[in-house]
Formats: C-alpha cells, sequence, structure tokens
C-alpha cells in the first residue's frame, strides 16, 4: 500500500503566498495540500469536512487574527499548527505569543530571493510541517516513513579535530539544543534556574529575528540573563546566550574565558544554527567542563555533536519521551549511546543546580 501523506492546510490571506507555499509543500513526496483557506472562517469550513494533519498559518489576516484562530484551535480540537510569518519587529512579538499559545514552530515566509534562499526556505517549511505532524498533540496514527533531503553536517562549519581531554576547571558551560516543542521546553527549564547558574549557550530552531523577541520574553521571566548571542559574548554565570537565528553560534575559549562566535554558513543538518555546530565546539573547547543538553525536536541535529561532547569528558543529558513535543533528537542521541542521562524536563535545572555547587 502507498505511504500516508501528511495533510496540510494553507492558511493565508495573501493568493501568492497560499499558492508558493502551495508548490512547496506538493515538491515533497511526504507532504500533501488538503487545501487553502484565505482567512480563519474559511479554513474552519475546511476542517469540518476534513481535518487536516498540519495547519500552516499566518498572524495578520482579515476578519479574524491568526492569533484568535490558533486560540480556538487548541481550545477546541488540537491540530499541529507552524506559523508561517514575515519578518516585522509586531510580527515577532505576535509569533512568540502564538508559541505560547500552541504553534509548535515559527517559519519565515518565502520571498522570491536568491535561488538558495528558495531551496533553503523549502527545506525548512517542509522540515517544520513533518515536525509537527508528529507531535504529541497529533492524534494518534501510523507514522509515514520520511524522505530526507541531502544535509551538511558540522563539518561544514568547524572541521572534526584529534580527539584530547580538555583540563577541568571550575567553571560549567552548559550548551543545550532544541527544535520543535523546544521554546516552551527551554522556558520550564531556564525560569527555574537560580541567578548563579553556570553559564548557558543555547540552539533553537528559529528564524532571523524571532530569536531576538523570544530572549526578550525569557529575560523577563527568568532569574538569570537571557539574551540573544552577539559574536565575542562571554559566556558567564548567570547568563544565557541564545543563537540568533539564520547564524550559527559556536562556544571558543581564551584561557579561562568562554564566548561564542557567530558567523554565517551553510544549513547544517538542515538548520541554521544547527545544534551539531555548537556541540562539537563545546566538545573541542570545553571537554569535561561543560555539560550537554538534547531536548525535544525532530530529526537528528545535535546527536553527533551530544556524543563528541561525550567522548571529551561533558556530562549528557536526554529529554525523555514523556516530556518531549516530539521524541526526535534525544531519541537519535539515544541511540548513538551519545547519552549518560535520560531525564524528565522538570529534573534537568535540579541536576543543574546539584552540579553546580
Amino acid at each position: 500500500m502507498p505511504k500516508k501523506k501528511i495533510k496540510v492546510l494553507i492558511v493565508d490571506d495573501s493568493a501568492v503566498v497560499r499558492q508558493s507555499l502551495a508548490e512547496i509543500v506538493k515538491s515533497d513526496p511526504d507532504l500533501d495540500v488538503m487545501g487553502t483557506a484565505s482567512d480563519p472562517y474559511m479554513a474552519a469550513k475546511k476542517i469540518r469536512n476534513e481535518v487536516p494533519d498540519v495547519i500552516t498559518l499566518d498572524i495578520e489576516m482579515p476578519r479574524m487574527d491568526g492569533l484568535t484562530f490558533l486560540r480556538k484551535i487548541m481550545s477546541q480540537h488540537p491540530i499541529p499548527v507552524v506559523i508561517i510569518s514575515s519578518l516585522t519587529s509586531e510580527g515577532t512579538e505576535t509569533g512568540i505569543r502564538a508559541l505560547e499559545y500552541g504553534a509548535l514552530e515559527i517559519i519565515t515566509k518565502p520571498q522570491m530571493s536568491s535561488k538558495e534562499f528558495i531551496h533553503e526556505s523549502k527545506i525548512r517549511i517542509c522540515e517544520a510541517i513533518k515536525g509537527a505532524a508528529h507531535a504529541t498533540v497529533k492524534r494518534k496514527v501510523a507514522s509515514p516513513s520520511i524522505h530526507v533531503e541531502p544535509k551538511y553536517t558540522a563539518d561544514a562549519i568547524i572541521p572534526l579535530a584529534a580527539k584530547h581531554s580538555m583540563i577541568k576547571t571550575t567553571e560549567l558551560v552548559v550548551s543545550v539544543g532544541a527544535s520543535t516543542g523546544g521554546t516552551e521546553a527551554l522556558r520550564e527549564f531556564l525560569v527555574a534556574l537560580p541567578p548563579d547558574s553556570p553559564g548557558i549557550v543555547i540552539v533553537q530552531h528559529m528564524p532571523e529575528k524571532f530569536t531576538t523577541s523570544f530572549a526578550e520574553r525569557l529575560n523577563e521571566l527568568c532569574k538569570i540573563t537571557v539574551k540573544e548571542a552577539v559574536n565575542g559574548d562571554t559566556v558567564i554565570r548567570g547568563r544565557a546566550l541564545i543563537a540568533p537565528g539564520n547564524y550559527h553560534t559556536l562556544l571558543k575559549r581564551s584561557g579561562a574565558r568562554y564566548y561564542v562566535e557567530v558567523k554565517e554558513g551553510p544549513l547544517v543538518n538542515r538548520h541554521r544554527p544547527s545544534v551539531d555546530v555548537l556541540f562539537r565546539s563545546t566538545a573541542r573547547y570545553a571537554g569535561a567542563n561543560a555539560i550537554g543538553i538534547i531536548m525535544t525536536g525532530m530529526g537528528d541535529d545535535g546527536a553527533k555533536g551530544l556524543l563528541e561532547m561525550k567522548e571529551a569528558g561533558a556530562r549528557t543529558i536526554a529529554q525523555d519521551e514523556q516530556s518531549c513535543v516530539v521524541f526526535g533528537m534525544p531519541k537519535e542521541a539515544i541511540k548513538l549511546n551519545a547519552v549518560d542521562k535520560i531525564m524528565h524536563l522538570n529534573k534537568m535545572a535540579p541536576y543543574i543546580i546539584g552540579v553546580n555547587h
């Protein structure tokens, strides 16, 4: 029997965007366009006739805005939702609220630009939809086998070095990677940390500019300082640095000082920033002084990097299946024997606090 495709409902008030998104979705053999809608009312009519596996949703639309529609969906009939939004200051703030209301991912609207940009947009949109289809908000159905695009490894950003041991110091560095469902997981983790926590560097798969709003929102909620990473930022106690969208972020070391390098480069494991890039650099420059945490998300970004961290002497943690929205990235790391401990999300902050004291 032919495998079941993931049914996608596209909701956007722009006919041009609907057509572009439909073409992108149709180009992937695992996805199928169930329908398109120009506003939430039309979308609701289509959902009454046939329930999609995933909805792609614009925020600003006539008659009913995307946030209101999202809240209705999540309260009445939860369906995985991927926000596809424009890059505006107001839009990014609204997008972060959408994640809090239950949307699984935010993707930048594709624009008519270079072939490379269009290709990357296609990869990101299709991967986000697949990740959403496998999320726990979805009704239980048979999981289709997934068509995988060719992908770069961390070698494209930071070459694999010969194994060596890093002299252990008193300062810990925590490197964290997350994707689908990660925004809420990171919020729960970071809010529970005290002001004297070890320095933290985070890669959350999220578009450019949205990471700025995400960091600002977390900074309002947390006892530690949370900010979007800037090239050269020092990794210090009581501060978490979030990799900016569309840029790889690496941990570096100069003497006793840890800092981050923010740089451009190709998609690694279909992502930029990539968790593998952060983890490999952490293995190289922090070694046994580090703790690596891989959280909820689809795919395998971070699995190999976490193994490199473990081999360099770092403690490594994977979020357990029960607390994951998508048990993909942690599962792949566990399969590689890259994980020392598998734990529920709510156990991670206490563990860090215990190691730190």
